[in-house]
């Protein structure tokens, strides 16, 4: 029972991954100041709302380079399972500070799209220009890694979406100087914050899944049945239990119903198979009890 089999994809290496997320940070950090001080300043709702989208990747990267860290921490007597858990509890809270922050700006785009403010469509083309170069110099930091962890994926992804955001805010701000059509400007912040929407909701609807306790979405219940089922001497699994210890971890627990012929090294034995089987399913931390097949189970939901 002690035996837990620990399995990791070959990892990145820790120093360059760290490294990427603290430039990554740095960079798109001071962009933010720099881009929210002018968006104040030229009164360029689209040039805030993009700092909102480029502070959204910062405290991702910081939620990510956490992650990182905090699987580091070893687990004590109070947190049995070290602090983990923090990964989907500060992705919780940074999605329902985003959607918070893009309630504000989509109000002040509507009442802005009736009396738009002169906006200097030269300053958004050049401080979205910039943009486009910081984005896509952190989103190439993460290219190498990208496919091993899913936290290094988002970052990448999420860098990737603001260069393409920056982008569009370039032609925007390039049209806003040669037609002074003001709306535009509300009308990009108003198309931003949709984007942002969107990628928020599902950040939210995650990890508000994983902070109950609900199975992750990569793993499917029937699926993890059937595996079980297909080991000899295996009659059924019931009770089942999975859930995300991070965003990058998950455990389980089941109660595992075996054939009466078995004996206790064929049972060992069959467990550890089982529980790399298990592994290849990104199911890290497996809790099995066993009974025989005429044995009576007294959990309620057998």
């Amino acid at each position: 029972m002690a035996h837990e089999h620990h399995h990791h994809h070959h990892h990145p290496a820790p120093t360059k991954v760290n490294t990427a997320f603290l430039v990554g940070i740095a960079l798109n950090s001071s962009f933010v100041v720099v881009e929210a001080v002018l968006g104040f300043w030229t009164n360029s709702l689209s040039l805030l709302s993009d700092a909102g989208h480029n502070l959204a990747d910062v405290a991702s990267l910081a939620l990510s380079l956490l992650a990182f860290r905090l699987l580091k921490v070893k687990n004590n007597a109070q947190y049995t399972y070290g602090y983990r858990k923090t990964s989907v509890l500060v992705a919780l809270f940074n999605s329902v500070v985003l959607l918070v922050s893009i309630g504000a700006i989509l109000i002040e785009a509507f009442q802005r799209l009736w009396n738009p403010h002169n906006v200097p469509g030269e300053t958004v083309a050049l401080v979205a220009g910039v943009g486009i170069l910081i984005n896509a110099g952190s989103a190439f930091l993460f290219f190498r890694d990208r496919d091993q962890d899913l936290n290094l994926k988002s970052a990448y992804l999420h860098l990737l979406s603001d260069a393409l955001v920056s982008f569009g805010l370039v032609v925007g701000g390039l049209v806003l100087y040669y037609t002074h059509w003001y709306w535009m400007d509300s009308a990009l912040s108003i198309v931003i914050s949709i984007i942002i929407l969107w990628s928020t909701w599902r950040l939210l609807l995650n990890s508000l899944r994983l902070s109950l306790d609900g199975v992750p979405t990569d793993i499917q219940l029937p699926r993890i049945k059937a595996i079980a089922e297909s080991f000899q001497g295996v009659i059924g699994i019931h009770h089942i239990h999975v859930w995300a210890i991070s965003t990058t971890e998950n455990a389980m627990t089941a109660h595992l119903v075996l054939q009466e012929r078995l004996g206790m090294d064929e049972e060992c034995l069959l467990k550890q198979n089982l529980k790399h089987a298990y592994l290849h399913e990104n199911i890290h931390h497996v809790t099995l009890e066993t009974e025989r097949e005429n044995q009576i189970c007294h959990a309620l939901d057998c």
